[in-house]
């Protein structure tokens, strides 16, 4: 892979080349991306979908939407220290092509931005829950009407691979979703493989899928245009786009810090657990005089996250460049905090986070509401669309149907598809959304 191909301009849905050098540098092409996500209907909606704890009720804790922002803002500093070494290292990507360090900024902030876009309401459970509907709920009845790949897309329901579904469908008057550029569509796709073989390999990049079956020839047009390796002859599979790492390790830090911090904040965990775990980080940075200055939990919390972000900014971008040639070579086979001097002290933080935050009895007890409500939606939904293609509809499955923009073809299409549609639009609900629709569908209030 070269870099000069890695950073396409072209916009997903164009036929037209776009050049660096002809870019606008009041607002580059790559920021214009940033600014097609973050005015998206999708991204908003993540305002209101879990990070870790669903539907709390207080300030300080993150949804996918804060979420989503700190990721990219710790993206788009990794983009650009990455970037700053890139071409100092290649400079004729400067010198030749026009591109600045605030390119790989931006598209790393975008893809980073956009990163969790896909994902349904109620967190990863909500994932979980889709593909068991298909396991061993009702949805188990269409394994034999679908290929084998189709029925994997379904029973491990993946939000990467949503996402990108997002970014690039074509809809009435929208050619190409968000008509992002492919730079920042290949830096977003953090497992360039569709869904069968399932972890074909232990590399990093099959560890799950990117796309459903119903977009793997828009997937294989940006891999060419990107240039990315292919991986495999059996299957489509590929070497991540470089920079998938650097918005990789973004989200790892952030969920690795923030969601300790988060449970710091309401309780689950002991501030004396910050000092100790997080003073691992920042041993070398920490000031013991400006901690103990701050009067709060939460001020001294945050001190100690801003300085072990740094920390793992500086980390991460210092493995990058050591591994750039592997990494282009698509031979780096793990996220790049794997190799950090600090994945003990990460992996304790996580482990703490696990115990006390992702299986506490608020987090559990709403996991298992949200189960309860994917798997009604999904059932009511898939059983309207499916009497209606069969001419069986009832009034209520009309009534359903009404309500629900699934699209004026559904009718027509495969079974596959009429499926996917069901489930691209309850991942798109907010938490909130999803427990009126089922409040809904039960008749509990009007």
């Amino acid at each position: 892979m070269n870099w000069e191909q890695l950073l396409s301009l072209k916009r997903f849905g164009d036929t037209e080349k776009r050049v660096r050098k002809d870019q606008d540098e009041t607002r580059l092409g790559f920021e214009v991306d940033y600014d097609r996500i973050i005015f998206s209907s999708e991204f908003r909606s993540l305002q209101d979908k879990t990070q870790v704890i669903p539907l709390s009720k207080t300030d300080f804790v993150h949804t996918r939407l804060t979420h989503s922002l700190e990721v990219s803002v710790v993206g788009r500093s990794l983009g650009r220290l990455v970037g700053k070494k890139i071409l100092t290292k290649h400079p004729y990507l400067k010198e030749q092509y026009g591109y600045k360090s605030n390119d790989f900024g931006a598209i790393v902030a975008a893809a980073a931005l956009a990163h969790d876009i896909g994902n349904p309401p109620f967190g990863h459970s909500g994932e979980k829950a889709i593909g068991e509907f298909f396991i061993t709920g009702p949805g188990k009845v269409f394994k034999d009407k679908l290929t084998a790949k189709e029925y994997q897309d379904l029973c491990d329901f993946e939000g990467n691979a949503n996402g990108f579904k997002i970014l690039t469908e074509h809809k009435p008057g929208k050619r190409g979703g968000l008509r992002l550029s492919y730079a920042v569509l290949g830096a977003f796709t953090k497992y360039p493989k569709e869904s069968l073989p399932k972890k074909p390999s232990k590399h990093i990049a099959d560890k799950k899928y990117g796309f459903f079956q119903s977009e793997k020839y828009a997937f294989k047009d940006l891999a060419e245009e990107l240039g990315l390796t292919k991986r495999s002859k059996e299957h489509l599979s590929y070497s991540r786009h470089p920079l998938a790492y650097l918005v990789e390790a973004a989200d790892d830090i952030c969920y690795t810090i923030i969601d300790f911090e988060d449970g710091i904040n309401l309780g689950l965990i002991k501030e004396e657990f910050a000092l100790e775990y997080l003073s691992k980080l920042v041993r070398n940075t920490i000031k013991p005089e400006n901690y103990y200055a701050l009067e709060t939990t939460e001020d001294r919390i945050g001190y100690l996250r801003a300085l072990a972000i740094g920390t793992l900014i500086n980390e991460a971008v210092d493995i990058f460049m050591e591994n750039e040639d592997d990494i282009l070579n698509g031979n780096f086979d793990c996220g790049l905090l794997e190799k950090s001097k600090y994945k003990a002290q990460i992996k304790d933080i996580i482990k703490i986070s696990v115990e006390n935050v992702y299986q506490s009895c608020e987090v559990v007890d709403k996991e298992i509401a949200g189960y309860s409500v994917i798997n009604t939606l999904l059932e009511t939904y898939t059983k309207a669309v499916n009497n209606t293609f069969n001419n069986k509809a009832s009034n209520y499955d009309n009534l359903i149907l009404n309500g629900i923009p699934l699209g004026e073809d559904i009718e027509k299409s495969s079974l596959y598809e009429r499926l996917t549609s069901v489930c691209y639009y309850v991942s798109l609900l907010s938490d909130s959304k999803a427990i009126l629709e089922y409040k809904k569908i039960k008749g509990i209030n009007f």
